[in-house]
């Protein structure tokens, strides 16, 4: 796959129209290589002039704040904020709802102020400029419910955006009980994902997944490479790997178009 960094667009005298922030599961992750994967191939079907930091991007500092690390995550912000700077970034865009809620919400008290975007509201503005269309007969009549990614949904009151590209796929959708602001975080969140849960009845990811199940889904969509990981191990929990797969909005939306 072809994706120029910005020292490269740079080198030729290109600004691009958007910076791809790939975050940390994006680019190391391998489940979550694959959601990254698939907005590129989105983004280069629409003809979008972008570019990724490479190995100049560096954490977003989300994790270290949410585990009350606020000197790390400082030191992360500053870092990234002089780079992004540095090269005149704008437009950012990124499939991770924490790095999209931490760059959006918490930079521009530290100086970086950008226009940025979760990948689903920047794939419904291609779409509303009439640079990408979604075929409706791949997925036609699979059976489907979205989980709402905390940072993205209750964080930031994005909820129809991801709902409006999932009824263009052609989808049966079937909310859970708990959506929207209601919805039960993925377990993931605040840090939680790279610690063990603390004793319960149940971990949160299998509980969410429970919910998942009683909406008798074939596919459960995601907006969130974290909630992916923990949609996916609740799957495996529950046994039922053979009849549901877990897969970002990024990944339908290639699926459908045949990318």
């Amino acid at each position: 796959m072809n994706v120029p960094t910005m020292a490269e667009m740079m080198a030729q005298g290109k600004q691009p129209e958007v910076l791809f922030w790939v975050g940390a599961a994006g680019s190391y992750d391998d489940r979550a290589k694959k959601i990254t994967k698939a907005f590129v191939k989105i983004l280069q079907q629409a003809n979008v002039e972008f570019a990724v930091l490479g190995t100049e991007e560096s954490s977003t500092g989300d994790a270290a704040k949410r585990a009350g690390n606020e000197f790390l995550f400082q030191m992360q912000a500053m870092t990234n904020i002089e780079i992004l700077n540095a090269y005149e970034v704008k437009t950012i865009v990124t499939c991770d709802p924490h790095s999209f809620n931490t760059l959006k919400n918490e930079y521009p008290s530290l100086g970086g102020k950008y226009e940025v975007y979760h990948h689903t509201q920047y794939i419904s503005k291609l779409i509303a400029d009439g640079r990408l269309n979604i075929e409706d007969e791949n997925l036609n009549g699979k059976r489907l419910t979205f989980h709402d990614p905390c940072y993205l949904g209750r964080a930031n009151d994005v909820y129809e955006t991801p709902r409006d590209l999932i009824r263009r796929l052609g989808v049966k959708m079937t909310e859970m009980k708990r959506h929207k602001s209601t919805a039960l975080c993925c377990g993931a969140g605040g840090a939680q994902m790279f610690k063990e849960p603390e004793p319960g009845s149940m971990d949160i990811n299998i509980l969410r997944t429970k919910d998942a199940l009683e909406t008798n889904p074939q596919i459960i969509a995601t907006g969130c490479p974290y909630c992916n990981t923990m949609m996916t191990d609740g799957v495996k929990y529950h046994l039922k790997e053979d009849q549901i797969v877990v897969k970002d909005i990024a990944e339908l939306i290639a699926e459908a178009n045949n990318l």
